[in-house]
């Protein structure tokens, strides 16, 4: 792909999240009256995920009719898996923290080609919050550049741990022992997109969790990139369509965290 249709996706990602957020917005604030289905046990969908999802695949596939969309609600669409690219979302990231009125929340859109996540965008519309990053262009917060933190230990800042009821928690246990034994300290606010966006802006060291899937994490992991940071090969085995453990952290951490999750 050109340099113009790249440039044309980044931008249309960053209005279409704003646009998207918008809207999850003036369903948050009117999240009493939402429909709720449950999809599993901690696992919820709101008509909120729908809309909002709805609307970022229809005005991505306006504009680009030949990717290919996963959504978390609707699942592979339009071009599927054989576009050369895909859009990867999730409309809100922490529906559990969105129906329980807690601001933790974000819209995640991923674009990825081959093996690589060329584009990142997450936005916080509680924060005003626009984290965005295209592979080799850097990442930004509000048009900002960020960095991830410099770090050499666990007890240099703090460490996000997600967890899903859907897998063993033995993994879990066993990164948190580890890290609370090398004097860390954790904190888990119900997105992991949007912590993944706080590695990537400096305001975590690192995050890990044991089973994640793609439109959770893809964007993220493109930003804590393109700040600096260091993230596991997360598209390995498969892990666009079955996901996979997520360990991500600052570059001085990259050994620590793989002995965290576990991959050493």
């Amino acid at each position: 792909m050109n340099e113009n249709g790249m440039e044309a996706r980044f931008n249309a990602a960053r209005e279409i999240a704003r646009d998207a957020g918008r809207l999850a917005l003036k369903h948050f604030l009117l999240r009493d009256t939402l429909k709720v289905e449950t999809k599993g046990v901690h696992d919820l969908v709101s008509e909120a995920d729908r809309d909002v999802e709805a609307l970022i695949s229809s005005q991505l596939m306006a504009l680009f009719p030949d990717d290919g969309f996963i959504g978390e609600e609707t699942g592979v669409k339009a071009g599927g898996m054989k576009a050369a690219g895909i859009w990867v979302v999730d409309p809100i990231d922490g529906t559990a923290s969105f129906l329980d009125g807690i601001p933790a929340w974000c819209v995640s859109i991923a674009y990825v080609v081959g093996s690589e996540i060329e584009i990142g965008v997450i936005y916080d519309p509680n924060a005003e919050e626009l984290f965005a990053a295209r592979r080799g262009h850097g990442a930004t917060l509000n048009d900002r550049p960020i960095r991830a933190r410099r770090a050499g230990g666990f007890k240099d800042g703090r460490v996000g741990i997600g967890y899903s009821l859907r897998v063993d928690p033995r993994p879990t246990v066993t990164a948190i022992e580890r890290l609370l034994t090398g004097g860390g300290m954790y904190v888990w606010n119900g997105s992991g997109a949007l912590m993944l966006a706080y590695v990537a802006a400096g305001r975590l060291i690192g995050y890990y969790e044991a089973h994640i899937n793609a439109w959770d994490c893809l964007a993220g992991i493109g930003l804590i990139r393109e700040a600096g940071g260091w993230t596991n090969d997360f598209l390995a085995d498969d892990g666009l369509i079955h996901g996979n453990v997520i360990a991500a952290g600052a570059p001085g951490l990259a050994e620590a965290m793989r002995h965290l999750a576990g991959l050493n």
